[in-house]
């Protein structure tokens, strides 16, 4: 079994928004021990505050905020309503199949992504090509059409592929908002999060305050 000393690590280690309190100097290694302790039914409370106190903040890779920030300054919000996403099968034959459609939509300049993740195939399109898409694929390859989406982008300079942290940061804002992100990307100088359309306003109001 791993020592105190390597669980608290292990543990601290695993949650950003302690090593990010730790950072800043703002934590009260008593009541983090506390927590630990309780989280990890270690009833050694001294071992715990100590491997707390002992916890090598300063050897954390991460990202560093102001450097972020000073991006975010440089950086732009855009939107888009009326969203959807379509959830497809992984296969082949539906990439084949779904080529006419996607280089026609490139050319009327309308949204189309293709993300692939591991049990499929996310189309991010507006609502109005919806029926374009799904009528190219066979019966059983679409899992799943979510509607009523909006997307926010935050447009910044090239520099941005050279600062760890800005998609991390974002999400983080939104997070604890309680806003879900539905889909989230991160390409060349793009940072974009598809969202429900109810949670927009307060989406802008936080990615806005981020940007200051």
């Amino acid at each position: 079994m791993p020592s105190i000393a390597r669980q608290v690590r292990d543990y601290i280690a695993g949650r950003p928004s302690i090593t990010d309190a730790i950072k800043m100097g703002i934590v009260n290694d008593s009541a983090l021990a506390r927590l630990v302790s309780k989280e990890l039914g270690v009833r050694k409370y001294d071992a715990v505050l100590a491997a707390c106190r002992r916890f090598p903040v300063e050897k954390m890779k991460g990202y560093r905020e102001d450097a972020v920030k000073r991006m975010l300054k440089k950086s732009r919000i855009e939107t888009r309503t009326k969203i959807a996403t379509i959830t497809v099968v992984q296969g082949v034959d539906v990439l084949q199949r779904l080529g006419d459609v996607v280089e026609e939509l490139l050319d009327e300049n309308k949204i189309c992504r293709l993300i692939q993740v591991s049990q499929g195939t996310v189309i991010i399109v507006d609502e109005g090509s919806v029926p374009r898409v799904t009528r190219k694929l066979r019966e059983g390859q679409v899992i799943n059409v979510g509607r009523d989406l909006v997307e926010i982008t935050a447009t910044s300079p090239e520099s941005v592929e050279e600062t760890p942290g800005l998609l991390a940061f974002l999400s983080g804002a939104l997070a604890s908002r309680g806003i879900n992100i539905v889909q989230a990307m991160s390409c060349y100088t793009d940072t974009i999060f598809i969202l429900e359309k109810e949670d927009m306003t307060g989406a802008i109001e936080v990615l806005t305050q981020s940007m200051r």
